[in-house]
């Protein structure tokens, strides 16, 4: 290679936006905060990774193990879910665990053990709620509406 293809490549090299050196250079230094579960210690990430925030909106609905092992890998490791189920974990308690998480992970005691599980029960509540509405207010958006005749008699 001459001296000018060199030169250019150089230039070319210290034209390029280096998001590496950036953000290397704006990372935290502060460890994530500890929790213990089952007699082992966690330690969460300092801010919620990616892949968790992206898999917790993709399978909010989904009940498979896999699926949840794969959002709780990147916050818990690889293998939390199934010594969480093993130990017989609930599905409140896991419940209560990501919202604690989820909350404590940029903003250390942000959010309390017990608030966290008053945020999902008022959560799930709401969503129950949603779900099934009760037998008088199915009459109320039903009444005045007569199902549709076949004309037969």
């Amino acid at each position: 290679m001459t001296d000018d293809a060199r030169a250019l490549v150089a230039q070319h090299e210290s034209d390029v936006a280096d998001f590496d050196a950036f953000f290397s250079e704006q990372a935290e230094q502060r460890e994530g905060v500890p929790l213990k579960l089952y007699g082992r210690e966690y330690r969460l990430p300092t801010s919620l990774p990616l892949l968790f925030t992206l898999q917790m909106e993709r399978l909010k609905d989904s009940a498979d193990p896999d699926d949840i092992r794969k959002m709780l890998a990147s916050l818990f490791g690889p293998d939390a879910l199934d010594e969480w189920a093993a130990r017989g974990m609930t599905d409140r308690q896991l419940g209560v665990v990501l919202v604690w998480s989820t909350a404590n992970c940029r903003k250390p005691g942000a959010v309390s053990m017990a608030e966290a599980a008053r945020l999902y029960d008022e959560r799930e509540g709401a969503a129950a709620g949603k779900a099934a509405p009760n037998r008088a207010e199915r009459r109320a958006k039903s009444k005045g509406k007569r199902p549709a005749s076949s004309g037969a008699r």
